[in-house]
């Protein structure tokens, strides 16, 4: 089982877990990995794995595919997903990230304060941990 199928049952394990209704597509290729039931809409996720480097969750916000063309890496959009959940095996936490909150190649949450005292601006982790 590779990396990225191992995150998507741990967040998919952490959802049910924590009661939310949880969909999942047919077939293979779809933009989003899973659908959440929140009573009112479904929003659309994509699963990634975050890798805590430097006091910052870093997870890529692309997809990146291979074929005997070349690689080729596809950025998600609203039109897509609506968020990311990210686990990271460092924190072993979930973390919800809107798709609006993060640039086109790659996703940050901080866990530890910056070494400058940077505080303005900073998406932090425990802010988008996975709610109950």
């Amino acid at each position: 089982m590779d990396v990225g199928q191992r995150s998507e049952a741990i967040i998919l394990a952490d959802l049910v877990k924590r009661g939310y209704r949880v969909l999942l597509p047919y077939g293979t290729n779809h933009r989003y990995d899973i659908v959440i039931d929140v009573g009112d809409r479904f929003l659309r996720a994509q699963c990634k794995t975050g890798r805590l480097r430097r006091g910052v969750i870093e997870f890529a916000t692309q997809s990146t595919r291979a074929n005997t063309r070349g690689v080729f890496h596809a950025p998600y959009d609203a039109d897509q997903i609506d968020l990311f959940l990210v686990y990271c095996p460092d924190t072993d936490r979930v973390y919800a990230v809107g798709v609006e909150e993060v640039g086109l190649t790659g996703g940050f949450l901080r866990v530890d304060p910056a070494a400058n005292g940077q505080a303005k601006r900073v998406r932090w982790a425990a802010d988008h941990e996975l709610p109950a």
